[in-house]
């Protein structure tokens, strides 16, 4: 569009224009050029700088004003050769000038320039265009996502339906606490028989969907629900289920996950088989945590000597060891989430801090003592945990026949 009061002007810049092979639209006022332009936006301006009514610095910025997609570039002509007028005009929104009288070949250099920023300017509002799009598109699927994460951490809380249970002379109750929305931690207990019961601590490696998805796979190896399915049961020559070795356990486990899961993720494991009415427990650990014994008398006792991850090394050999329990001592098995638990300078809660917390809360039973616990975890490392937290808390009452 070329914007000049002189009707002369105006003709021998659109002439020249034309030969070139531009389309012209051509107006004798900056008032006349704003109405032509909200009916078509010019994609360059040429238009003088002195005219009666509006400027052509007033023109250029109305013009900025009124267009809201796309760029025009715009060019004054003027007659001004002083530099503090020439960059006056630039700083009111102007991006180039010409002197009059024009020069053809000037003309047509200072319009190529212009051709090549708008060419720039479009091919980067395409770009940011597609990259809109993909932002919308990435959106949509992190919502569908976390739609599904979200049901899938319900699905993964429900592996683990009764959080406590009162065997009369004993309880236990668990603790399953994601660091995200899924988690690679599980807990459980299973009736071996009238007076035995399995408790297990696991913590697969990782923290998203594929740790979940093993962990689901775990929990029916070690289903209550399914005896016939729990690989930690063997059916004797009586028709009743009993128990493995909880050694033999690990190294089944083991088995399992090379042979049949076939995946890189392994898992570290805490089992014990608790005798309900002696208080005889005979445990095993893989690569977990540390169990722990709070006595009755508030003294902590960890037990273990620690073992090789389950699914880490195929000829892995597992060691049983026991422990006995007295009425009204506790056993805890716990993951790494709460051991290693750091506080804002980056030191770990560790073993004696974690023995401390128990002792501290030794007057305290069942879920209670597991949301103390919780609380007391928030106190040193602050609301958000870097790993998933779960535990497995056993209380013993004492025989039956002994228990008052």
């Amino acid at each position: 569009m070329v914007v000049d009061d002189s009707r002369m002007q105006r003709r021998i810049l659109s002439s020249q224009l034309a030969r070139s092979g531009y389309e012209v639209l051509e107006a004798g006022s900056a008032e006349e050029a704003l109405d032509i332009s909200a009916a078509t936006a010019p994609d360059l301006v040429i238009s003088d700088w002195m005219m009666p009514g509006m400027t052509g610095i007033e023109f250029c910025q109305a013009l900025r004003d009124r267009l809201q997609s796309g760029y025009t570039y715009f060019i004054l002509l003027t007659s001004k050769t002083e530099s503090a007028e020439i960059a006056r005009g630039l700083e009111s929104g102007a991006d180039d000038f010409l002197t009059k009288p024009v020069s053809g070949d000037e003309l047509r250099a200072r319009i190529a320039a212009g051709e090549r920023i708008l060419r720039m300017e479009r091919e980067l509002t395409e770009k940011n265009r597609l990259l809109s799009s993909t932002l919308d598109e990435l959106q949509a699927i992190y919502d569908s996502v976390d739609r599904d994460l979200v049901e899938a951490r319900k699905l993964q809380q429900s592996l683990v339906r009764e959080r406590h249970r009162s065997f009369g002379n004993a309880e236990v109750s668990l603790l399953l606490r994601p660091s995200g929305h899924v988690g690679g931690d599980l807990v459980g207990f299973f009736p071996i028989n009238a007076r035995r019961v399995g408790l297990f601590s696991i913590d697969v490696s990782g923290h998203g969907i594929t740790s979940a998805l093993m962990t689901a796979r775990l929990a029916g190896y070690l289903s209550g629900n399914s005896p016939e399915q729990n690989v930690a049961l063997v059916l004797t020559e009586f028709g009743i289920y009993d128990a493995r070795d909880p050694a033999d356990l690990a190294e089944q486990l083991n088995r399992l996950v090379f042979r049949e899961l076939q995946t890189e993720n392994y898992f570290t494991l805490a089992y014990a088989d608790v005798d309900l009415v002696t208080g005889r427990v005979v445990m095993v650990q893989a690569g977990h945590p540390y169990p722990a014994i709070l006595r009755a008398d508030g003294r902590v006792e960890y037990l273990g000597q620690g073992g090789l991850p389950i699914g880490l090394i195929e000829e892995a050999g597992y060691e049983p060891f026991e422990a006995q329990l007295l009425a009204g001592d506790r056993l805890f098995l716990m993951s790494d989430g709460i051991t290693e638990a750091e506080n804002q300078a980056g030191v770990q809660l560790g073993e004696d801090e974690l023995a401390q917390l128990m002792t501290l809360r030794s007057g305290v039973s069942g879920a209670a003592f597991l949301d103390a616990l919780m609380q007391d975890l928030a106190s040193f490392a602050g609301a958000e945990f870097g790993d998933d937290i779960s535990g497995v808390f056993f209380e013993f009452h004492g025989a039956k026949a002994n228990r008052d």
